[in-house]
């Protein structure tokens, strides 16, 4: 049966998705997880929820899907131990670290891969497997057809995000809002910078980055058909009202398999941007996607039958089945759920009537009488002996005592161990000077003085090598160079890819850059040494040591952490950093080039984004691909201040050249070699030393 998955950002919007027909919740506790915004729970608050969704046969899946650094890793234990003994269902997890963290402490409960992961192609899928996860939450950019070729090859269960906000960028990709204000979303402090105006050159008010939320309530059952195993609705930020109605909506069309105007029109008044959109899901990816939130009065009407949903009583959700028997010896009432767990409580001794005696037509009357309580009657089964009469109210007193005694049992689960996590090994990095890696994004770039230059690793695009096999060879004799991957490639392009890297391994490229999890498996397979790039997310020592067993070489750890951070990072693998170039911010299944033309020139060059401030944001091609990357529009700098970096126990310090022409990177290189004084006009030192929400 396909899952419907709510979700719960307060107790009152938790009652909203259970007494409307979710099947299970999700939701946060404290500040791990990717909504703080939301009022979330607290470890007490936590238990109560778990029995009242437990009672109503509803699962809880808590949220720890942010990255955790090495300080917070000990609250994070402390929090997975705390859910797991108070019986949570399933966790939610985005930080390599915290998946490992969950399978060390509660081993008996699944862990499921978060749409934060960016996995997004069945060698994604695989690899999460591979790690112990039981289930995988896809990229919302995804097609019905790839979803469909994940599911049939899945070795796990697969989630599907069908209702609710959509990010322009792949969740977990995003830097935009961390960069602009420090507040970090994959630390769930989204400040939702793409919902804000932006212009092509100069500010308009245009919103290039603002989607409409996501719709796919016509396609339940071709989800379901697919294998798809839950379905999950987007709104931890959202009010209790908006829980109700977009869980009682989804409810009815998955049970009675259509979509009404009414269904559609409940939808729309709840919340919408200018309606909604299922462009992804039917691979019409166009300007119809976009839109805005447009200030409306709520509905009082539909305000106050959305809050009665949930306020007015009890909606029946479990069924459970009755056996009744009053005899000469005495009465008892049983009671078993669907679970099989059973109850029963005895009664008085019944009288002899002097009028009319007890049928069991009549008693089962009077037992089926379960409104008010979350159990819905579905068979009594009774017997009577003749002659005999039993009050009403005894009846009634039976059946308030065991659906009390069989709601005290559904709230119990059985006790499983819970573990002490392992220590993580701390690894010392080297104690030299870090050496210098260098990325390149176009051919104009890899200038003589660049490839005489001594440099630990030369990352270079995918579709720059495999275009000029000739250069590819002498580069390969240079030595030190590194293929550098796109982040995101879907399952129908990647035939391609094994193709492109079989070539390159041939031509003796042996190392890639890679940025995505579903990749690891790829370049493992073409025999190449795998060096972990920012998009891995790596942000503490428990992360460095999951990319050692996957055998890694080296890590570029995120640009999201602090300077102190880094240094106190075990050096499983070696690892390294951006000190210089425009960071990417956000990668787009949209060509963002195309947004402003209407036509498709990514090819031609690159266009800016620009917002109030007057802040430039460049656009990128990524790779040849029409995907863009949105990067920061000052360059992050850090070669004035290379002896800081070198306190940090890295393998090397990595230059980013992104929009550069030739003559900006041999400058550049200068500039490493003998560095100029800082420009806080173009430059930013980013968040190494500032940090983030």
């Amino acid at each position: 049966m396909l899952e419907l998955l709510a979700p719960a950002g307060s107790m009152e919007a938790l009652r909203a998705a259970v007494q409307n027909g979710a099947n299970a919740v999700y939701l946060g506790v404290g500040n791990l997880n990717a909504r703080q915004s939301a009022k979330n729970f607290t470890p007490q608050t936590l238990v109560d929820a778990v029995k009242y969704c437990h009672v109503r046969g509803v699962e809880v899946h808590l949220t720890l899907n942010t990255l955790v650094s090495d300080r917070e890793m000990k609250e994070a234990a402390e929090l997975i131990r705390h859910a797991a003994a108070n019986n949570i269902d399933a966790f939610i997890v985005q930080d390599l670290g915290v998946v490992q963290l969950c399978r060390q402490i509660a081993p008996h409960i699944p862990v499921h891969g978060s749409t934060q992961m960016t996995v997004h192609s069945l060698p994604g899928v695989q690899l999460c497997a591979a790690m112990g996860m039981q289930r995988v939450v896809l990229s919302r950019e995804l097609s019905r057809e790839e979803i469909r070729y994940i599911c049939a090859n899945s070795p796990i269960e697969i989630e599907v995000f069908v209702h609710g906000a959509l990010c322009m960028c792949y969740s977990g990709q995003c830097y935009l809002s961390s960069a602009i204000g420090g507040r970090s979303g994959n630390r769930g402090r989204c400040a939702q910078p793409c919902r804000q105006s932006y212009g092509y050159t100069h500010w308009e008010e245009k919103y290039p980055l603002s989607l409409k939320d996501n719709c796919l309530v016509h396609y339940l059952q071709e989800l379901e058909a697919m294998g798809v195993a839950s379905v999950k609705l987007e709104g931890r930020m959202k009010r209790a009202e908006y829980v109700a109605t977009v869980t009682a909506v989804y409810r009815k069309a998955m049970d009675e398999k259509q979509v009404t105007r009414p269904m559609m029109d409940a939808l729309m008044t709840a919340f919408n941007r200018q309606g909604f959109t299922d462009g992804y899901y039917t691979s019409r990816v166009d300007q119809k996607m976009f839109g805005v939130r447009q200030d409306t009065r709520d509905d009082p009407q539909w305000l106050q039958a959305a809050r009665q949903s949930f306020e007015a009583g009890e909606t029946q959700l479990v069924d459970i089945k009755f056996r009744a028997v009053v005899t000469v010896d005495g009465s008892s009432l049983t009671a078993t759920d669907p679970e099989g767990r059973t109850c029963t409580v005895p009664g008085p001794r019944p009288e002899r009537a002097i009028n009319m005696a007890l049928t069991g037509e009549m008693l089962a009357q009077r037992v089926a009488k379960t409104g008010g309580t979350p159990y819905r009657c579905a068979e009594v089964r009774t017997r009577v002996d003749p002659g005999l009469i039993i009050s009403a109210a005894a009846v009634n007193a039976m059946r308030r005592d065991v659906l009390n005694q069989l709601t005290a049992l559904r709230a119990r689960r059985e006790n499983h161990p819970i573990r002490q996590p392992k220590p993580v090994p701390d690894y010392k990095g080297p104690k030299e000077l870090p050496g210098l890696t260098v990325q390149v994004t176009t051919r104009e770039q890899l200038t003589p003085n660049l490839l005489n230059s001594e440099t630990a690793m030369l990352y270079v695009p995918l579709h720059i090598l495999t275009a000029d096999p000739d250069m590819t060879l002498r580069l390969v004799q240079r030595g030190r160079l590194a293929v550098a991957l796109p982040r995101i490639v879907h399952d129908g392009e990647m035939p391609k890819l094994k193709k492109d890297l079989a070539l390159l391994r041939e031509l003796g490229v042996k190392n890639a850059l890679v940025g995505n999890l579903g990749l690891l498996g790829p370049v493992r397979e073409a025999g190449m040494k795998i060096h972990g790039d920012f998009g891995l997310n790596i942000y503490n020592s428990a992360s460095m040591n999951v990319l050692r067993s996957l055998e890694l070489v080296s890590a570029t750890v995120s640009f999201e952490m602090t300077l102190p951070q880094i240094r106190d990072l075990s050096k499983a693998v070696n690892a390294e950093i951006i000190a210089y170039g425009r960071l990417p911010l956000m990668v787009t299944e949209h060509c963002l080039i195309q947004g402003r033309t209407g036509e498709c020139t990514c090819h031609l060059g690159t266009t800016k984004l620009t917002d109030k401030t007057g802040a430039e944001f460049p656009i990128l091609r990524d790779g040849d691909s029409c995907r863009s990357v949105l990067l920061n529009g000052k360059k992050l700098s850090w070669l004035d201040r290379q002896d800081d970096l070198a306190k940090l126990g890295v393998w090397a310090i990595r230059l980013s050249f992104t929009t550069e022409n030739a003559r900006e990177v041999d400058r550049i290189l200068e500039d490493y070699l003998n560095p100029t004084p800082f420009d806080p006009g173009a430059c930013t030192r980013g968040l190494y030393l500032r940090g983030v929400e």
